[in-house]
């Protein structure tokens, strides 16, 4: 009597990253990184984990640094790693133009409040910060060359970063792909095939004001881009359309946070230009992800009262997700090193530095520019004991046994 053979085991399903965005605070995301690399290394999994890779502002070039290292997963990690921890601010911008401005102040008294005005305006700058020292650190840091290669040998099938354009005001998804793809198209969004570039990457973190604007070519003309996160109602959807059947989403802050506490460092006067500002960026940065996750749970749920084979004749599909995001509130942790924010930067917004009376809403705006290894590097370790704190999700999200044999 012939054996008979187990059934074969069922294909592994097509796993997508999200990394999103949020300045400095992306270091979270790479503290995550490490502790999937090290509980990939634990089960005696292979390969890189994630066939599509997505990413939003900073999130984007870690995303696109991953991607370029999808041959060997421990080393890119390792290398993005070796990044965040090292941080500089002088590595990221400049604030020549605001140290002008900060030394033009000191002389008002002098000069007479309109004529330092009209010198401003003489200058005629297109952001507050010069962020040049980065497109130089991303021609170290990703190197977009090897891409089209390893998408040939397999070893990851799908690139994609978002912009906002100033020109048209619609929201893009960039993505480069291992075999052609139609784009999709959505009520103010618009996907772009094509090669990713180092300026695609500029664009996509260009925080609004503080960075300027990069222009990219679009369908034979030039239009201007901002920080991806801009006008981003959907940010899972782009590893859903390049075929994701499960996507791991790091955020950058809210989703598990402690809420605010209220006390001596609770601002009740008249809000500073960082406290205004703050809450602009958590709006741009975190708002929507929070929405588009409760959306597709929401999604996720109405699909189990529908029948198979009704399914099956639609387009929806459950998209199992795995969420992780910091459990502590990064503002706070941002209280504790403003006093690495460019001066400059902190007498023009209003940012305090002082210990344990630091004004944490205007924390909250400097945690998006402390490009700094103290702040960057408490981050990352908050990334890894958050992962850590949830192993036994991520090794059923991936299906990873708790240890190799």
């Amino acid at each position: 009597m012939d054996a008979v053979l187990p059934p074969p085991p069922p294909p592994t399903p097509l796993t997508g990253l999200l990394l999103t965005g949020g300045g400095a605070r992306a270091a979270y995301q790479v503290g995550v990184l490490e502790a999937i690399a090290d509980l990939r290394r634990a089960a005696g999994a292979q390969g890189n984990p994630f066939a599509v890779i997505t990413g939003t502002s900073a999130g984007a070039i870690n995303a696109a640094a991953l991607a370029c290292g999808s041959d060997d997963f421990d080393a890119a990690v390792r290398r993005i790693a070796d990044v965040w921890q090292g941080f500089r601010t002088d590595q990221v911008y400049r604030a020549d133009a605001l140290g002008m401005l900060d030394a033009m102040g000191r002389m008002r008294l002098l000069l007479g409040l309109g004529q330092l005005l009209a010198r401003w305006l003489r200058m005629r700058p297109r952001s507050l910060l010069d962020n040049s020292p980065l497109a130089e650190l991303l021609q170290r840091m990703v190197p977009l060359e090897r891409l089209p290669e390893l998408m040939g040998a397999g070893q990851v099938q799908a690139l994609a970063v978002t912009a906002s354009s100033y020109s048209s005001g619609e929201h893009f998804t960039f993505f480069e792909w291992a075999a052609p793809m139609e784009p999709w198209v959505r009520s103010q969004r618009i996907a772009v095939p094509g090669r990713i570039t180092h300026e695609h990457l500029l664009a996509s973190s260009a925080i609004p004001f503080v960075f300027p604007a990069t222009a990219l070519p679009y369908r034979g003309h030039t239009e201007y881009f901002g920080d991806g996160s801009m006008r981003q109602s959907a940010p899972i959807a782009p590893a859903i359309h390049l075929g994701a059947e499960r996507v791991l989403v790091v955020g950058a802050g809210r989703l598990h946070e402690p809420p605010a506490d209220p006390g001596p460092n609770t601002m009740t006067g008249y809000p500073t230009l960082a406290q205004i500002a703050g809450h602009a960026m958590s709006s741009i940065f975190l708002d929507a992800l929070a929405a588009d996750i409760e959306r597709l749970r929401r999604i996720n749920r109405t699909l189990t009262f529908i029948p198979p084979a009704l399914r099956a004749q639609s387009h929806l599909r459950p998209v199992d997700l795995l969420v992780i995001a910091p459990s502590q509130r990064i503002d706070v942790i941002a209280a504790r090193h403003v006093g690495a924010l460019p001066g400059a930067v902190r007498r023009l917004f209003g940012v305090r530095a002082g210990g344990a009376g630091n004004d944490i809403k205007g924390a909250a705006f400097a945690s998006y520019l402390l490009f700094d290894s103290a702040f960057t590097g408490e981050l990352m370790a908050l990334g890894r004991a958050d992962t850590l704190r949830q192993q036994d999700e991520v090794r059923r999200f991936f299906g990873w046994a708790s240890a190799a044999p």
